[in-house]
């Protein structure tokens, strides 16, 4: 063969305007990697360290066997999403259409961006509640959209619905909110929701709801997803996620429920964005979920996770902010140091080898009011082991 002789050499004048030049690595790949790297107890990325229930991975195995092995209809198996809107109506009383109102999605990260792309026109204005998951502001800005940011109440990270009142312009097209909340552990009342709907109510305003912890919620506590709210549910999109539910983040499956005028347009963009999702994994999904065991006993599985961290660390030197959702533990350092949070999260993971979140990540101006996050998703040992760290500092 002829070698050749040319020269590959940098194009200096070539040059990418990017969308998005203020954002990096994600703080959970960033953090995930160090602890990697650092041999430390890794509890800032959401992901459990224990398998999924044995019966979905077989049925899953099952599903590919049977051949169920080529593309997905794109708005999902219409299996999965008539057990999506049975476990809708038993839940919350809602009634949609799988037909027209469900769309399964390659996971919740993607179903909000879709949403985003299919209801925000450029120059609209989003309302985001800050602290806020890091995939709610690029993909505002990605579709020409100008984030608002709402910050929650300081001590209890409850919503300030006056302030989003005012935040509201003739321009404002959507409204996000997230509850059970990542990265705090609070939750929405039912009367949060009727402050929502009464400043929405004269409004063209929607609402998109990241509901992906809505089965992992605490001390008894109901979860107020915005489909149980009659006036909401008509002008809403709640996500949700298969992933946080069943232990399977790594399968990224999740899905939207919104009236059909919404989910119509959803679909649009999903069709280009995705297409569909992992066929063999619906149809074990679709199945698994006939029993209500699948997913009802989430709630007491994650408390005992929380009570037991929570247990362990009663003489580390941090502060709780209770958790009442998700499997997220806020501890305040305020009286142990006065250092900032993101270099105490890495100084600690390199150090102490235990690695956590910075709660500054969070916010748009990096927002430092001296709070760590913890994954407690984990196995006991491992919660037991980083507990043992926290305790020694």
């Amino acid at each position: 063969m002829q070698k050749s002789n040319v020269v590959f050499q940098k194009a200096s004048h070539l040059k990418v305007n990017s969308k998005l030049p203020d954002v990096g690595t994600t703080i959970f790949t960033v953090m995930s990697r160090m602890a990697a790297e650092e041999g430390a107890i890794n509890l800032s990325q959401g992901f459990p360290d224990f398998d999924a229930p044995a019966e979905l991975l077989s049925l899953v195995e099952k599903h590919m066997r049977l051949g169920h092995n080529q593309y997905a209809p794109m708005e999902g198996l219409m299996i999965l999403r008539e057990q999506i809107a049975a476990k809708v109506e038993r839940l919350y009383g809602a009634q949609f259409d799988p037909e027209t109102d469900i769309t399964v999605t390659s996971g919740a990260t993607e179903a909000i961006h879709s949403s985003i792309s299919a209801l925000v026109q450029p120059g609209d204005e989003v309302i985001i509640l800050e602290p806020a998951y890091d995939c709610y502001i690029p993909s505002i800005k990605l579709n020409g959209g100008i984030p608002i940011s709402v910050e929650l109440n300081s001590e209890d990270f409850s919503v300030p619905w006056e302030q989003v009142q005012a935040s509201i312009s003739e321009r404002t097209r959507l409204i996000m909110i997230n509850t059970p909340h990542n990265p705090t552990g609070t939750v929405l009342s039912a009367n949060d929701l009727n402050q929502l709907a009464a400043i929405i109510r004269d409004t063209k305003i929607l609402v998109l709801s990241d509901e992906v912890y809505e089965h992992i919620i605490f001390d008894g506590q109901k979860h107020n997803s915005v489909l149980t709210h009659p006036e909401l549910a008509k002008r809403s999109v709640a996500v949700s996620s298969f992933g946080k539910t069943f232990h399977t983040t790594g399968w990224k499956i999740g899905y939207c429920v919104a009236p059909a005028f919404i989910s119509r347009e959803i679909r649009k963009v999903h069709q280009f964005l995705q297409f569909s999702v992992h066929t063999p994994s619906q149809f074990a999904l679709a199945e698994y979920m006939q029993s209500l065991d699948s997913y009802q006993f989430l709630a007491d599985f994650y408390q005992q996770k929380r009570d037991l961290f929570l247990k362990l660390t009663e003489k580390a030197p941090f502060k709780p902010l209770p958790s009442r959702g998700t499997f997220f533990q806020l501890f305040s350092y305020r009286g142990f140091s006065d250092m900032p949070d993101r270099e105490l999260a890495e100084k600690m993971t390199k150090v102490n080898k235990l690695a956590c979140i910075p709660m500054s990540v969070f916010y748009r101006e990096k927002k430092d009011n001296h709070y760590l996050r913890f994954c407690f998703c984990k196995g006991d040992d491992t919660l037991t082991r980083g507990a043992e760290i926290l305790s020694s500092l």
